[in-house]
């Protein structure tokens, strides 16, 4: 069987285990809801007024969209490894031909297409809820996928180091929710400290680029730089990912 085989079928496991963990399915599309819903009303009640959502409701585009993005790979992915340590899955994996990074490579596309479904429902509701102008662009699709691979390395990690699935979430709920508000998601630079290096977070790149094709450019400068277009931001984090996703692979063990 060559790569492209043995990742689809590890693929379709994945996604059919998904789909089996009827829980799971239901609070990751309900999550989105509920955060619009909260976060929508908020911005459409203060968003002329004092307080944190004083933008207009498409700048949150890119925070709304970091909610699946960010919170979901991690939790999902290291979840899955921490359950496959578990049970004893590597040491079974390193008996087929299935290679690490085809493994992840699989339970990353599993995600893209979970997070994709989720963010469309996340869009429509934004336009419904807040009445947000959102400039749908194609570059929004390789922005998604993207940022969902990243997240789903770094949550490969953090299912390799942990030594539990509890203590998987309680790491991912420590990492993403100082990257969700320190990220330019929600705060405006303009609120955060001028010191605070806001571009070495990963999230960052995401959130910046999200703006640039469904909002406006970003006035942001880089280190110094011009404030660059979406294509930039589009390259870095695609580099990025590549080495968050490769940390990931290298980072699953052999056995358990």
């Amino acid at each position: 069987m060559t790569a492209v085989g043995r990742v689809q079928a590890a693929f379709l496991a994945a996604w059919y285990s998904f789909l089996r963990r009827r829980t799971a399915v239901f609070f990751t599309f309900f999550f989105p809801v509920i955060i619009i819903l909260i976060f929508g009303a908020l911005v459409q009640t203060q968003a002329t007024g004092g307080g944190l959502f004083t933008e207009p409701p498409a700048y949150y585009v890119p925070g709304y969209l970091a909610v699946v993005v960010l919170f979901t790979p991690l939790s999902r992915v290291g979840s899955e490894v921490a359950r496959h340590r578990d049970g004893n899955q590597f040491e079974k994996l390193a008996t087929t031909p299935l290679s690490r990074w085809e493994w992840l490579l699989a339970q990353t596309l599993v995600n893209v297409v979970v997070i994709g479904l989720a963010g469309l429902l996340l869009l429509g509701l934004i336009v419904v809820v807040t009445g947000a102008q959102i400039a749908f662009s194609p570059l929004l699709v390789p922005f998604v996928g993207l940022g969902v691979a990243l997240f789903c390395g770094v949550g490969a990690m953090l299912g390799s180091f942990a030594d539990s699935q509890d203590g998987v979430i309680a790491a991912s709920n420590a990492l993403a929710l100082p990257l969700l508000f320190l990220s330019e998601t929600f705060v405006p630079p303009s609120m955060l400290p001028a010191w605070l290096p806001t571009e070495l977070s990963p999230l960052t790149f995401f959130s910046r680029g999200v703006r640039s094709v469904t909002f406006q450019p970003s006035t942001e400068p880089f280190f110094g730089m011009a404030a660059p277009g979406p294509l930039f931001y589009l390259g870095v984090l695609a580099g990025l990912t590549f080495v968050f996703f490769a940390a990931g692979a290298v980072a699953l063990p052999r056995t358990d």
